[in-house]
């Protein structure tokens, strides 16, 4: 059984850093595409960056995110990391790992939604205080 379970999340003052941990088990890291979105109260779950843990290109959505965040992974420990600098209000929401199975790439585009990605995790809340 595939199981994704997050951890790292927490109250950060704005400006702050957190480190959000993906950790899965039940299935091989390397044949995965993993990616973490976010959903905020009201909004709809939207992308954050995505990586293939075969080869670690990674790609984020959208591009803007990339210089606060950076995703990474870990296949000696089946685990992928959101590292999240420079926070603000703006990025309090449930952050969510999500997996693609036997997928090789990440999707961009009108491709990268959460349909793309068959299994989830429970979620991390982040909140930023202004």
């Amino acid at each position: 059984e595939v199981q994704l379970v997050e951890s790292g999340g927490g109250l950060v003052h704005a400006g702050g850093s957190l480190r959000l941990s993906c950790a899965a088990s039940g299935f091989s890291f390397k044949d995965y595409t993993i990616a973490w979105f976010r959903q905020a109260p009201g909004k709809e779950r939207e992308g954050v960056a995505c990586i293939t843990t075969s080869d670690g290109s990674s790609a984020y959505y959208p591009n803007s995110k990339k210089g606060r965040f950076t995703i990474s992974s870990d296949t000696d420990k089946n685990t992928a990391y959101l590292r999240m600098n420079d926070l603000n209000p703006e990025d309090t929401a449930v952050y969510y790992c999500a997996a693609a199975d036997g997928v090789d790439w990440c999707p961009t585009g009108s491709m990268a939604t959460p349909a793309f990605f068959g299994s989830w995790g429970q979620g991390t809340q982040v909140t930023v205080s202004s």
